[in-house]
C-alpha cells in the first residue's frame, strides 16, 4: 500500500518506535490473560438477565491485584439502574498535564438463547483454533486486552508520559434503552475526557489463505435513526372493501423508499478507503472503483459494486431499509392502522431532517405520517486521521504482520464512539484483531474469533498504546 507522504517527517519524532526485544517473542503472560479473558466473557451482560455491574467489578479485581492503586479504579453505577456499572480505571503517566488517552469496550452483549446454539453460548470454548462465544469478539475481546494491558504496563513498570484511561461502559446494545457512554458524558464527564479514545469498530481483513491483508482503522461512522411510518383509518367490515387501505398505502410507500437511492457522497476516510482498494479487491471491481472515485460518480459503476460487496454500498451513501411492519387488528377488518420502522444509517454531517425530509417527498403520500427520535450521537463528527495517528500503526502493523496494508475506514454500523465524537473526543477504531470473510458472527449464532487473532491483537493493543500514551503531542494534532 503506497504511504501517501505521511510517514517521512515523523521517523525522529517516534524515536521510540523500535518495539522491545520481548514484541518479537511469544507474548507474555498469556495464562493470565486467557483466564481473564474467559472470566470476562463468561459473566452474562444481557439486558435480560445479565449484569454489566458484576463483570465491571471482577474486572475491577483484576486491577487491583495488578497493583493499580485503589483510588484509580471505581465502578459508577446509575442509581436507578444497578446492573449496568461502568468501569472506570487510571494508569498514571508522568505529566500531569499532558492529555490522557481512552481505551473505550462495550462490556455489555447481545442476548443469546442456549437452543438456537451449537455450544453454550455463556461458556468459552476453544475448539479448531477458534474461541466460541457469546461476546467473544464483541466486545470483551477488546475490553479483556485493554485490562491484561494495564495490567503488563504496571508489571514492566512502564512509565508513560501521558495517563491512559480505561473505561468498559455497558449498554452499546441496547443504546435505545440505557447506553453508560452517554450517561458518563452527562453525569460523570470527566471519567471519559482525553485527547482521545481507541474503541472497536475495526479489525482485519484476512486472505482466502489465512494470511492478513489489510489492517483497518476507523475514523468516524455513520448515524443511527429509526423512522416510523404510519397511516390510519377508521377500518370496517372485511366484506365491505374501501378504496383505499392503510396496509396497502404503506407498502406502497415502502417500495418507494426501497426504490430510491440517496446520493454517493464521499468524505475523506472513504475516499481513502476505495483508493486501497483498488489494490486489494478482485481485479473485476477496480474499474468501477475508479468510476465511484471520479466526480461526478458513477451510479451504474456504484450499483455493480453493491452486488459485489453489500458494505461498499454502504460506505458510499446514506441508506434507509424497512426492518419491521405491522398492520390491522383482526382478520375479518379493514385495517385501522399500518405501522413501519425504517431504520437508516446516516453519513457524518448529513442532517436528520435533511433525511426525514428526503423519505417525506420520495414517498409523496401526506396521509403517511413519519416521526422519528434523533440519536445523541447523530452529530458525530468525523476524526481526522493524521500522520501521528496512523504512523505507529504502520510500524507496530509491519513488525507483527510484514506486508500489511493499513486501511482507513468508516464504520456503516454504530458504536460508542459516536457519543464521543459527538462530544468532541477523537475516537478511532482500532483492534489489529483479524477476520475472514464470514466474520466474527457479531450479534448472530455461534460467535466467534479466532485464538491467534485473538493472541495477536493482543500484542498489537498493548504496544500502540505504549506508542500513543508516550508521544510528544497528540495524535490527532
Amino acid at each position: 500500500m503506497k504511504q501517501n507522504g505521511l510517514v517521512s517527517a515523523l521517523t525522529a519524532f517516534f524515536a521510540v518506535a523500535a518495539l522491545p526485544a520481548s514484541a518479537s517473542g511469544p507474548a507474555p503472560d498469556e495464562a493470565a490473560f486467557r483466564s481473564l479473558y474467559r472470566e470476562l466473557v463468561e459473566i452474562n451482560t444481557t439486558l435480560s438477565v445479565g449484569s454489566c455491574t458484576e463483570a465491571a467489578n471482577a474486572m475491577k479485581k483484576r486491577l487491583l491485584a495488578g497493583g493499580l492503586a485503589a483510588a484509580d479504579v471505581q465502578v459508577l453505577v446509575p442509581p436507578q439502574r444497578p446492573k449496568d456499572g461502568n468501569l472506570i480505571a487510571t494508569y498514571r503517566g508522568s505529566d500531569a498535564k499532558a492529555e490522557p488517552i481512552l481505551l473505550l469496550a462495550h462490556i455489555d452483549v447481545v442476548e443469546a438463547r442456549r437452543e438456537d446454539w451449537q455450544r453454550d453460548p455463556f461458556k468459552l470454548t476453544e475448539e479448531d483454533g477458534w474461541f466460541y462465544a457469546r461476546g467473544a469478539s464483541d466486545d470483551k475481546a477488546m475490553a479483556a486486552v485493554f485490562v491484561d494491558s494495564l495490567i503488563r504496563y504496571r508489571k514492566e513498570g512502564f512509565k508513560p508520559r501521558r495517563d491512559i484511561k480505561l473505561a468498559l461502559t455497558c449498554g452499546e446494545e441496547t443504546s435505545e434503552t440505557f447506553n453508560g457512554v452517554s450517561w458518563l458524558i452527562e453525569h460523570h464527564p470527566d471519567a471519559l475526557k482525553a485527547a482521545f479514545a481507541l474503541n472497536e469498530g475495526a479489525g482485519g481483513e484476512l486472505g482466502a489463505d489465512g494470511k492478513p491483508v489489510a489492517l483497518q482503522i476507523q475514523a468516524g461512522e455513520k448515524a443511527y435513526q429509526d423512522f416510523t411510518l404510519e397511516i390510519t383509518d377508521p377500518g370496517g367490515h372485511s366484506s365491505r372493501p374501501k378504496p383505499t387501505n392503510p396496509i396497502y398505502r404503506l407498502a406502497a410507500g415502502l417500495d418507494k423508499i426501497g426504490a430510491y437511492r440517496f446520493p454517493i457522497q464521499l468524505n475523506e476516510i472513504t475516499r481513502a478507503y476505495f483508493k486501497a482498494q483498488l489494490e486489494l479487491a478482485p481485479s473485476a471491481a477496480v474499474d468501477d472503483i475508479k468510476a465511484v472515485l471520479r466526480d461526478p460518480p458513477d451510479e451504474a459503476a456504484a450499483a455493480r459494486l453493491w452486488a459485489m460487496n453489500p458494505a461498499w454500498n454502504s460506505m458510499l451513501r446514506t441508506t434507509c431499509v424497512a426492518t419491521m411492519v405491522e398492520a390491522g387488528h383482526a382478520p375479518n377488518a379493514l385495517p385501522q392502522r399500518a405501522r413501519a420502522n425504517v431504520n437508516c444509517r446516516i453519513l457524518p454531517g448529513v442532517p436528520m431532517e435533511t433525511v426525514k425530509n428526503t423519505l417525506v417527498h420520495v414517498i409523496g403520500d401526506d396521509g403517511i405520517a413519519i416521526s422519528g427520535i434523533e440519536d445523541p450521537g447523530a452529530k458525530s463528527r468525523v476524526p481526522p486521521l493524521t500522520s501521528q495517528m496512523l504512523e505507529p500503526v504502520r510500524q507496530v502493523a509491519e513488525t507483527i504482520w510484514p506486508g500489511v496494508a493499513v486501511v482507513p475506514t468508516m464504520s456503516t454500523g454504530a458504536t460508542d464512539g459516536r457519543f464521543l465524537n459527538a462530544a468532541g473526543t477523537p475516537t478511532y477504531g482500532l483492534s489489529g484483531m483479524f477476520h475472514d470473510a464470514e466474520g466474527s458472527r457479531a450479534h448472530g449464532l455461534n460467535e466467534r474469533i479466532r485464538v491467534k487473532s485473538l493472541l495477536d491483537g493482543r500484542r498489537f493493543l498493548h504496544e500502540i498504546v505504549k506508542r500513543y500514551a508516550t508521544d510528544g503531542d497528540s495524535a490527532t494534532n
